[in-house]
């Protein structure tokens, strides 16, 4: 470190420094940007083993069902019928005979139906008919997009009495498009002026505002353009919600850093006449710090690797990316920017020469007083209150059903809440049965027999309303309304259950995971129990009960993962084994009070009945590992102290210096995660809030109060065993 603050203090090499951020930063520009690459179909996010994946790769080799599915809702003011259902038929012919969409795969030929099979796909009141049309597989984003508007064109032209929605995976996919467009760029322009807004009014000096943000511009070039590299060659892939959140943790970290350099920068001001040497000795002291709680942010992201579930494998790379380049920054860019301008930084109020700054801090010094001479009361009022609000996380509820995440007018979530409406719920995702037979069905009597045996299990399963499998002769015909039973192989036959609850519902997933649970007995117990043959449950209920439990395991793992890497990292930076135990004691106690307080707030103020299933993993990696940084910059303040005071004045002292820049810096962090609530995406909003309210309690009241509290009660033992005979 000593040689680090050498160059970024020195005269010569400060210039050199931003010389080659700027040159990398323009260098890069000749790069694609990252969201030129951001995806959103979700189609890889199970592992190729899980059972769902294999069950629709099974029916997709039998039955040639490939690609993205479009629901087309089609909702009358009045009901449907012979009179006015003609306007349907123009809008699946045309996307059966007439288009010159090459994106298209297949569509049900609906127009060529009798009257009697049309009534399959209209609802019990005659409001809404439904028609699924699959498009390509493997399709770009901006062609999804363009099939969807373009369905929608057509249908909005030939409807007078109705109305057209797309929904399902396609139309949530070309909505997703439309509200990434514009989100990103209002989510961008509202964080610059929101920090910029905050430090002006914090520190009142409009240079303190500006210098951040220079060093953001240069950052957020350089990572926005590694990142597009990395998926421009596919080496991994870029979700919008994460490039979101990229964007926040770059505004947010970065200022961060900013605020820990200039505030021991001013510091040095005040006891060193020469700029160069100030930085020079501010660099010693919060380099270390900044290098470890950057590192551990580092470190828990890379832990995400070991997810099985995609989207948070694709997290790992992304943000580990970007953390190292913020940290870079920090330790690189930062200092010789602040060097460069020197005092004038941080004028008007520009520190001076024997300028004492514990005076200019009176409200951390007395917070730091009050908490060394009652640690019990003020700990244990903290302790109460962060634990109250902990156990309410046992309340929450989750939901797999990532539609209720977009916004309510949006097309292809009204066209889904529509379905939901009209229709019996299991009705929106049955679950697929497939039989497969490797030498091939006969349909003999004993076969024949076999199936239907099956198939009344499968009815007396609670839980299942109905199943689509069709009399003994219409099995053996293959196809009914243009609906495939068996394959042309003859090695499978395919049929639907459906459900009498909400596919998405946990009561569904756990009904799948029981019949996998159980599918050979069910094969035994029919007839058709055999080596060669297998069922195989398909469609979104099988793929969400599968997420679940990736879920369940990914969350375990990372967590106890996370929370070993950082415990390590902090016994290494403290040389101590007490301090880490409190230090990542506190850091969970606060993660599940922001996310126990959160959902009392979004259940009973904001009404919302569950929230995304993937929050609390996001939260705790973000909280936890940002909870780092100020968990280190207080400890390692308060240890530099304790060379020459006792422990007790350490830790006022300690407060008293590093209170300040953590609340700055945890208000500005907070706000720039707030920020996320103006996003559309409900688990955008809701990640976004979690986050903040952890951020505000970390650096208010644990950082504040709660570990000052346990550092003055341990004493000399903080330190144990490197330097327990040192400490005063």
């Amino acid at each position: 470190m000593s040689k680090l603050a050498k160059y970024t203090s020195d005269r010569k090499w400060v210039w050199l420094i931003l010389g080659i951020w700027i040159v990398v930063a323009g260098a890069l520009s000749a790069a694609p940007s990252a969201n030129d690459y951001t995806v959103n179909t979700g189609e890889d996010d199970l592992p190729k083993e899980a059972l769902s994946v294999v069950a629709s790769e099974k029916v997709k080799s039998y039955f040639s069902q490939e690609g993205l599915l479009a629901l087309l809702v089609f909702q009358a003011d009045e009901v449907w019928n012979e009179s006015n259902i003609s306007q349907i038929d123009k809008v699946s012919q045309w996307l059966t005979d007439e288009t010159e969409l090459v994106t298209i795969e297949s569509t049900v030929p609906f127009h060529h139906f009798p009257d009697h099979a049309k009534e399959m796909f209209l609802s019990e009141d005659g409001s809404t008919i439904v028609l699924p049309v699959t498009l390509t597989d493997h399709l770009e984003m901006s062609d999804i997009n363009h099939t969807v508007i373009e369905i929608q064109a057509y249908g909005d032209e030939q409807l007078d009495l109705g109305t057209l929605m797309v929904t399902g995976p396609a139309g949530i996919a070309s909505d997703t498009i439309a509200i990434f467009s514009n989100a990103d760029l209002v989510l961008l322009f509202s964080t610059i002026g929101l920090v910029l807004i905050l430090l002006i009014v914090i520190y009142r000096s409009p240079l303190l505002a500006i210098i951040p943000l220079f060093a953001v511009a240069i950052v957020y070039q350089v990572v926005d353009r590694v990142l597009g590299l990395f998926a421009a060659n596919q080496v991994f892939m870029i979700e919008s919600q994460s490039l979101s959140i990229v964007m926040i943790l770059l505004f947010g970290a970065t200022t961060d850093y900013c605020l820990f350099v200039f505030s021991r920068y001013r510091e040095e001001l005040r006891k060193h006449e020469s700029k160069h040497k100030a930085m020079k000795e501010a660099v010693k002291e919060v380099a270390s710090p900044i290098f470890f709680s950057g590192g551990t942010v580092f470190a828990a992201m890379l832990v995400l690797f070991l997810a099985n579930y995609g989207p948070y494998q694709n997290f790992a790379p992304v943000f580990a990316i970007t953390i190292a380049i913020v940290l870079l920054a920090g330790l690189t860019l930062i200092p010789a920017l602040f060097t460069i301008v020197g005092r004038r930084s941080f004028w008007p109020a520009i520190p001076k020469v024997g300028e004492e700054t514990l005076k200019k801090n009176k409200f951390w010094n007395k917070v730091g007083s009050v908490v060394t001479k009652s640690p019990f009361i003020s700990g244990g009022i903290v302790l109460l209150f962060l634990i109250v609000n902990g156990l309410n996380v046992l309340n929450v509820q989750y939901s797999f059903n990532l539609v209720k995440s977009f916004p309510d007018d949006m097309n292809s979530r009204i066209g889904f809440e529509q379905l939901e409406q009209s229709f019996p719920a299991g009705e929106l995702a049955p679950v697929t049965i497939l039989v497969e037979k490797e030498d091939g069905f006969t349909f003999s009597e004993k076969e024949l027999t076999a199936l239907e045996r099956l198939n009344e299990s499968l009815l007396a399963e609670e839980g299942v309303m109905s199943t689509s499998l069709p009399e003994r002769d219409l099995i053996t015909n293959g196809e009914t309304h243009g609906t495939r039973w068996l394959s042309e192989s003859g090695q499978a036959v395919k049929f639907d259950i459906i459900l009498n609850m909400n596919p998405y519902d946990q009561e569904a997933l756990d009904l799948l995971n029981s019949l996998n649970s159980k599918r050979e007995r069910l094969l035994d117990d029919s007839g058709l129990g055999s080596h060669q043959t297998y069922l195989y449950f398909a469609g979104e209920t099988a793929k969400q009960a599968d997420i679940r439990e990736l879920n369940e395991r990914d969350t375990r793992i990372v967590i106890i993962v996370v929370t070993i890497v950082i415990f390590t990292m902090l016994i290494f930076h403290t040389r101590s084994l007490i301090a880490p135990i409190y230090m990542m004691t506190t850091i969970l106690i606060s993660y599940l009070s922001a996310l126990g307080l959160s959902w009392f707030i979004f259940e009973n103020l904001f009404g919302y009945e569950a929230m995304s299933y993937r929050i609390p993993l996001y939260a705790f990696v973000f909280l936890v590992a940002l909870g780092v940084d100020y968990n280190i910059m207080l400890i390692s303040r308060i240890r530099e102290e304790n060379r020459t005071f006792t422990i007790r004045e350490s830790v006022q002292r300690g407060v008293a210096y590093t209170g300040g820049v953590i609340s700055s810096a945890g208000l500005i962090l907070a706000a720039t995660f707030g920020v996320l609530m103006t996003q559309p995406i409900l688990e955008l909003f809701m990640f976004g809030f979690i986050v903040c309210i952890g951020i505000l309690m970390d650096a208010f009241l644990v950082r504040g109060m709660l570990v000052p509290a346990i550092v003055t009660l341990l004493g000399r033992w903080n330190w144990w065993p490197s330097s327990y005979n040192k400490s005063k």
